[in-house]
Formats: structure tokens, sequence, C-alpha cells
């Protein structure tokens, strides 16, 4: 996110216009994208993920190509990163404008709490509540695991450090009387490489939540001479409920449908996806990115079915953010604001 030059084209980022705004206070409410036509060139953004093969990293990069191609002199693009926590802390940093993260890890940044505690407060708002990602644990029928109770002693993939993931195993773990640092021999590792580990037997399960299909996920579901478990979290939810509130967690089915050799639906704990931006992004930018995503969500929804949970009614649910007077301008104007 430097100034830098591309041919003719003057690459500006939210941290330098903003940087740019003491030394020019006549532009201080101006529109970041006059601000770059101004100046010769375009103002780049950059939207927070996940690892590839996550439903983060797909729809993120759908989110991207919809702000590119329908928001005159704005260039996005999707950043490969460790998840929710992550995408969080460089948001503060100013390294990226816009994230994907999990409601919960968003609670703990807007308090401070947890693995914020000693980075500080994130001032994140909301944009819009995406959909409701699943807790995905799996492992292959080979390995005699058929409950969370059957992970103490074994092998999981937990996550990447700085995902959402880590942080939700833990406490659910903890939920059903388990330490995740002494009852199991715990991997960080992303979702795809957690899946080749568990094909490799260097694993015996993984955690990752995500929406369904995830493609780490389905790729585990295909693979030849193997038949793949996803066990339900379900019974943590009640104790994650009394802990932290049901507005964070909630129960959320794994459909049978989602992959090839599932008996039957799987009761998991569910948690919402929000894209959250910057607090000081501009409005009217804001504004412009609620609204490419609705007028042009037919295109998110090409890319991964997982679109199609993007509602006017579920975007202001479920976000425990404030959202951006720009978002909030432009669900007021479809009606869509709760009051």
């Amino acid at each position: 996110m430097s100034l830098e030059r591309d041919g003719n084209v003057r690459d500006i980022s939210r941290r330098h216009f903003l940087a740019a705004l003491p030394a020019l206070p006549a532009l201080a409410a101006c529109d970041v994208r006059e601000f770059a036509r101004a100046h010769g060139g375009k103002l780049r953004l950059s939207v927070a993920t996940a690892p590839v093969g996550g439903v983060y990293y797909i729809y993120g990069g759908a989110v991207a190509k919809v702000i590119s191609a329908y928001i005159p002199n704005v260039e996005a693009t999707a950043e490969v990163t460790g998840a929710s926590g992550d995408n969080l802390r460089f948001l503060r940093d100013g390294r990226v404008d816009l994230a994907f993260v999990t409601g919960d890890a968003l609670a703990d940044a807007l308090a401070g709490r947890g693995r914020f505690a000693s980075f500080g407060i994130v001032p994140a708002v909301g944009i819009a509540t995406l959909y409701a990602q699943t807790l995905h644990l799996a492992t292959f029928e080979r390995t005699g695991i058929r409950s969370l109770a059957d992970l103490r002693g074994r092998v999981v993939a937990i996550g990447t450090p700085g995902s959402g993931t880590q942080e939700m195993v833990a406490r659910i773990l903890r939920a059903v009387g388990m330490d995740p640092d002494r009852d199991i021999v715990h991997q960080g590792l992303g979702v795809g490489a957690a899946a080749e580990a568990l094909k490799d037997g260097k694993v015996d399960a993984l955690f990752w939540s995500s929406g369904y299909p995830n493609g780490a996920i389905l790729d585990l579901a295909n693979t030849p001479g193997e038949r793949l478990r996803l066990l339900p979290s379900v019974e943590a939810l009640p104790a994650l409920q009394r802990s932290y509130g049901a507005s964070l967690y909630f129960e959320l089915a794994i459909p049978r449908a989602a992959y090839p050799g599932l008996d039957a639906d799987v009761p998991t704990v569910g948690v919402a996806t929000v894209l959250v931006a910057d607090a000081r992004m501009d409005a009217e930018l804001a504004y412009e990115i609620t609204r490419a995503l609705f007028e042009h969500r037919d295109e998110l929804i090409a890319v991964h079915e997982i679109a199609r949970e993007l509602t006017l009614a579920s975007a202001v649910e479920r976000s425990p953010a404030p959202y951006h007077p720009g978002a909030v301008r432009y669900y007021r104007e479809r009606g869509a604001w709760p009051g």
C-alpha cells in the first residue's frame, strides 16, 4: 500500500489519503475518489481475506472484483492472510482497508480483550454481515473419531495462528471440559495444509470455521479410498452462549448435500462473517462499496454460492460492531435499517 508508479498511474492508498488531510484541510470532506482523480491516480484498496482454499479468499476476490469494476477510480485487491485475527490487526495498522472477520473475533477486537488485550482496540465498523459460517470438524472414517471427546490425545489441526478458528476451537474444547493445550496435540495449519496433512496421516482431524462448501473439505470428500466424516460440535453451544452470549454463537447445520458421502445434516456451532472497514473510511466510498455488493450480488453468487446468504435483512444483523455511516445510508435508502 505504498505510493508507486505503474506506467503513468499513481497508486493512492487510503492511508496516504488520510495522511494528506492535515496538510489539506479544505479536502477533509472530499470524496477519496475525487482526491485520487485530482492527483492523476487511482485509489487502491486491500481486502484482507484468509489462506488460499478458504471461502474468505474466494469471496474476497469476488468482492474486490466488483469494487474494481463498478466504483470509478478505485481498484481493490484480495490479500491472502491468516484470517480474522490477523485481518483485524492489519486493519488497525492501516495495512488493509476492508476485512473479512468472524463475529467473535470482531467482538474481542472492539473490546480490546483476549488476543487483542496487548494489541489494543481496533476501530472497525461494519459494512455488511455476509453470511453465517459453520465450524467444520473433519476427519476420515479410518481414524475412529466420532465426537469431540474422541479428540483427546489426538493430533488436531486447529487453524492458522491469527485466525478466528483457533480462538473458537479453544473456546469449544473448554466448553466440553477439555484443555486445548494439554488434551490434544495441536497443529497451527490453514485449511488447505490441514487437509493435505489429514490425507498424509500427519493429523487425525482438522477444524476450520467456514462457509460451505469449502474447497479443501470438498477435496477431502473426494479423496480416493477414504470416507469423510464431519462431526457435530453443537454440544458445546450452551456453555459458549453462557460465556459469550447467544448473539455471537448459534446453532447451524452443514447440509448433507454440501459434501459427498454425508449421511445426514451436521449440527455445528455457527458464527457470523462480517465485512468490516476502517472507521476512517470516507462515507461516500463506504456507501458505494455497500451499494456495489447488492447491485452486483449475482456476480458474487457466480463465484461462490454462499453469497446467496447476503440479503438486505441479514446484512444488518449479528454484527457486534457499529455500522459505517456510509453503509447505514444505503440501508436506510433501501428501507432495511432497523428502527
